[in-house]
């Protein structure tokens, strides 16, 4: 199983999420979204495992006019204001192969091994 961890070193759930891994035996890449952030290929992946653009994106995230706006663009849009402000997603989003889940989710995890 080859698992990348997307997230923030801040983010209790990233935590969480790693912690689960570690426990299992299970390997995974930490990427740290506020240095590199995903690529257009994986956010696509990842957009199309978790149901579309609408469920990446976090209702609690900081920048609530940002969030506002989100509210009035087409999806075509959204997607695009999503990659370039990727703070805007909800952590962690676990990547294994087509698979990915967003937020701390063990038992979706649990399925993949």
């Amino acid at each position: 199983m080859n698992v990348q961890i997307f997230g923030t070193k801040k983010s209790f759930d990233t935590k969480k999420a790693e912690r689960w891994f570690k426990e299992r035996g299970i390997k995974y890449q930490f990427i740290d979204m506020k240095e590199k952030g995903m690529s257009r290929g994986e956010f696509t992946s990842v957009k199309q495992a978790v149901g579309g653009v609408d469920a990446m994106i976090d209702p609690k995230a900081k920048d609530k006019d940002l969030l506002a706006l989100m509210n009035y663009l087409t999806d075509a849009d959204k997607e695009e204001k999503l990659l370039e402000n990727q703070q805007m997603i909800v952590t962690p989003v676990v990547r294994s192969g087509k698979k990915a889940a967003i937020g701390y989710c063990p038992e979706v995890w649990e399925k993949w091994e």
